[in-house]
């Protein structure tokens, strides 16, 4: 389930004792203001905790290990009310793991220019102390995202908030256990990786189980369990009978129910929040799991089809980035299937055969059973709906021997210009930034996976961010991509991140 830690940040004010004590009385009284003032803006998706002043080594050393210790604190924003000389951080920055954002702002909006002078001006002096404390951070090749701007503008409180949500990221990373049932599609390049190097990058256990050894997890899901999941299943959604016999259907149904039953139980049991499947290995099971898989997504984790471990673990990272965000439209697991080429509609339609996570559905969701020539096993259920439009992003993790990448794209989704009433599958529609050809092109030539993580609720600032926190390499495909830069920025990484 998508269950995490009730995550705090720092704020951590820095300053220096020269100006004498009246003056870091103000210095804490207006951090205190802006703490207080920032948490009831309702920008903010985690609470933000105010911290004494920092004026030394010793107290900066000793609260960067703290916030390291604390589980509940998923990273500190700093700010310089007053100069700050940045020696003084070296040693805390060193020993610091954490994300942190350097807040580049300060308490005054306006200059007083009527009443001004060197007091206020030694004691407001953010313009001057932020200068010096990011260069410290330069010189140490330590990885931060700044902000700048007025604290108490909305639009600076919510580059704030996306950045949190982006730190609970990287932490939760390190957190997160993916379970491989089977092996990878046979011959497929893009989904195999190094999973010891995600595990030191990402902090990813990739462990691989025996598939009857989770169905036997299946085979153990009592009938009443079963049955009142499928009760709910028929409360919930539409019911697509298409000719069939209803009891034949509400069986097939019934096989999906004890797969998400006993998979989430067996997932749970063994504190895994991602799964894979293959299609190619499904030992006892009686279906390849579709309906299941969805719903599975859906209480939060991860998936990836065809063994594809690398994407069901972004999958996770990305839906705890995007838990409790406001009007949230969605994310899944994605696969470019066939292109629209028609000018002025072309886009790519997604889908996959059978695993993707209503949560992006807009409108009815209907349940259908249909064959499925892959698998060699009894015709699966499977949720079936259209996607809500709008801005969102696709993300592909790609191992390239040396080093890992992961390529972002903006995406417009839109609705097909017409229904397709024979295809049984959830789908979605996008067009790639900045339009189909030069996003195609970019994304073939950045080494970009079928496979997606996709979202409406994060932006492509957000992944770039925790990309750089991870210290891997990230590239954007969006409205300002053009061919022969991005060929230009390919070679230039193969330089920075090749060992």
């Amino acid at each position: 389930m998508l269950t995490t830690k009730k995550y705090q940040f720092w704020f951590c004010t820095g300053s220096q004792d020269l100006y004498g004590d009246e003056c870091l009385e103000h210095v804490a009284e207006h951090s205190k203001i802006m703490v207080e003032r920032l948490n009831a803006s309702g920008n903010l998706p985690f609470e933000l905790v105010w911290k004494p002043t920092l004026l030394t080594n010793e107290m900066i050393r000793k609260t960067f290990n703290e916030a390291n210790n604390d589980e509940n604190c998923a990273g500190v924003i700093t700010w310089c009310h007053t100069f700050s000389p940045a020696k003084s951080w070296i040693m805390g920055l060193q020993e610091y793991r954490k994300p942190l954002l350097h807040f580049h702002t300060q308490f005054n909006r306006e200059i007083p220019y009527d009443t001004i002078d060197m007091d206020f001006m030694n004691e407001n002096q953010a313009a001057h102390g932020d200068r010096e404390f990011g260069h410290i951070f330069t010189r140490l090749g330590k990885v931060r995202k700044i902000v700048m701007g007025y604290w108490e503008d909305a639009d600076v409180q919510k580059r704030i908030g996306d950045w949190m949500r982006t730190a609970v990221g990287v932490v939760e990373s390190r957190h997160v256990r993916v379970m491989r049932i089977a092996d990878n599609m046979r011959n497929v390049a893009v989904t195999e990786g190094d999973k010891v190097e995600a595990q030191i990058k990402f902090g990813w256990e990739v462990d691989a189980y025996p598939v009857n050894e989770i169905a036997e997890a299946v085979a153990c899901v009592s009938q009443a369990d079963i049955d009142t999941l499928v009760e709910e299943y028929y409360d919930k959604y539409d019911i697509l009978l298409e000719g069939r016999d209803e009891k034949e259907f509400r069986r097939h149904v019934a096989v999906q129910a004890g797969i998400e039953i006993g998979f989430e139980r067996f997932l749970e049991e063994k504190n895994y929040q991602a799964i894979v499947t293959h299609f190619g290995d499904l030992g006892a099971l009686q279906q390849l799991p579709g309906l299941a898989i969805q719903r599975l997504m859906e209480k939060g984790y991860g998936f990836g089809g065809e063994g594809d471990w690398k994407t069901a673990a972004m999958v996770r990272v990305m839906k705890v980035m995007a838990q409790g965000v406001k009007d949230a439209k969605g994310t899944s697991f994605m696969e470019d299937y066939t292109y629209n080429l028609v000018p002025d509609k072309e886009g790519i339609l997604q889908a996959h055969m059978l695993e993707v996570c209503p949560t992006i559905a807009d409108g009815p969701i209907s349940i259908k059973c249909q064959p499925l020539s892959m698998g060699d096993r009894e015709d699966p259920a499977r949720l079936v709906f259209t996607s809500k439009t709008g801005s969102a992003i696709a993300t592909s993790l790609i191992d390239l021997g040396d080093r890992f990448r992961l390529i972002i794209n903006d995406v417009d989704c839109k609705k097909t210009e017409k229904p397709m009433p024979k295809l049984p599958v959830a789908t979605a529609f996008w067009t790639p930034q900045p339009n189909l050809q030069t996003g195609a092109e970019a994304w073939i030539l950045a080494g970009g996976a079928h496979h997606t993580a996709f979202s409406y609720d994060l932006t492509a600032e957000q992944m770039g961010d925790w990309a750089e926190a991870m210290g891997i390499e990230a590239v954007y495909i969006d409205k300002n991509t053009n061919i022969r830069q991005f060929k230009n920025e390919l070679r230039w990484n193969d330089a920075v991140y090749r060992r």
